[in-house]
């Protein structure tokens, strides 16, 4: 008796084989594009950092603005400015207070930046509050635009983080549109992250990672 093998015991191996040898091409490809990605880490890395990060070079100005967060930079960076001679005046921005403030008598936020401000060798009388409860950025900008004209002063100087700078000079050309006022914006590393090593670090990852967010949240709601 004659034995017929079926066609589909061999057929099977001979249909699969060239899919397979495909996807083993597609995950070596895959493979090593993420080895030259993982290789090149660091200077892309750096490059995206360089891109985003916007600062002007500084000269003596009117005044230094101190914005409201960033209690571990902005003051610091303003008495330095401040003891170098390069202004006169720092002024602070009076930011809404918490309730621990209002009832507990507690010292707020932008208490806390006169307070840091005078340790750090600031004269009392050179520094003074601006705006009436800034809650945001934009607050903030249009706040010193009035306190701006009201002093009829030529040139301030805007120290920030470096991941924040971009939105902050947005936000604040946007609001000092057709003054005469020259708007110094200068970026600073803060304290848990580097311009050089911001990858690094969670609190690095983190904050670039939220303010390209709330620059494209200004972008869109402003």
């Amino acid at each position: 008796m004659t034995v017929t093998s079926s066609p589909t015991s061999s057929a099977e191996p001979r249909g699969r084989s060239p899919f397979i040898g495909r996807l083993t091409a597609a995950i070596l490809l895959l493979a090593v594009l993420g080895a030259e990605v993982w290789l090149e880490r660091v200077p892309l890395l750096r490059d995206a950092a360089d891109l985003w990060i916007v600062s002007g070079p500084m000269t003596k100005s009117d005044v230094v603005v101190v914005l409201g967060g960033g209690l571990e930079t902005r003051p610091f960076v303003a008495a330095e400015l401040y003891k170098k001679g390069l202004v006169t005046k720092v002024l602070v921005s009076q930011v809404p207070e918490s309730r621990s403030t209002t009832i507990g008598g507690i010292p707020g936020h932008s208490e806390l930046n006169r307070m840091l401000l005078v340790k750090l060798g600031v004269p009392e009388t050179d520094i003074e509050m601006f705006g009436q409860a800034n809650s945001n950025t934009k607050d903030e900008a249009l706040a010193l635009r009035d306190w701006a004209d009201q002093h009829r002063v030529s040139q301030i100087i805007v120290p920030t983080e470096i991941f924040a700078a971009r939105r902050v000079r947005w936000v604040f050309d946007r609001e000092f549109a057709g003054s005469s006022v020259h708007l110094e914006i200068s970026a600073f590393d803060a304290p848990g992250y580097t311009r050089a090593g911001w990858w690094k670090t969670e609190a690095g990852l983190i904050t670039f990672q939220n303010e390209v967010l709330k620059y494209l949240y200004y972008r869109l709601r402003y």
